[in-house]
């Protein structure tokens, strides 16, 4: 019981610390961007989008607004999964800190993917 104590005690001075340093880690300290691949994907613009994040705390459950986005292509649901009309970025889970990241998809036109919501992740 008492090395639970301990534990919590620390892991609540370890959140106490660090929190200071992550109070300005949020969904908008990531920084994306869209270009053209050069690639057709049945007839079809293929898009980059790179998503840095420029905090150095780690991050999960981060979200994208995506309602009504689409693609042709086909496209790892681990890096970023619909559901509804939110997507989540590497399915929720913990990103560290000046993480960069890329997908791909096609489409007419680039989609606007806004950065809506995070969740600091203090226990590195």
């Amino acid at each position: 019981m008492a090395d639970l104590v301990k534990f919590l005690c620390l892991a609540l001075f370890c959140s106490l610390i660090l929190g200071g340093e992550c109070d300005d880690c949020s969904s908008q300290k990531l920084h994306l961007v869209q270009s053209k691949t050069g690639k057709l994907v049945e007839d079809k613009p293929e898009w980059r989008v790179t998503i840095t994040k420029t905090c150095t705390c780690s991050q999960l459950a981060i979200q994208l607004g995506c309602n009504g986005f689409q693609t042709v292509e086909d496209f790892d649901p681990s890096m970023m999964g619909p559901f509804g009309t939110v997507c989540y970025l590497h399915s929720g889970n913990v990103i560290p800190g000046h993480q960069s990241f890329n997908f791909t998809y096609a489409w007419d036109t680039f989609f606007p993917f806004k950065p809506i919501f995070s969740q600091v992740f203090f226990l590195n």
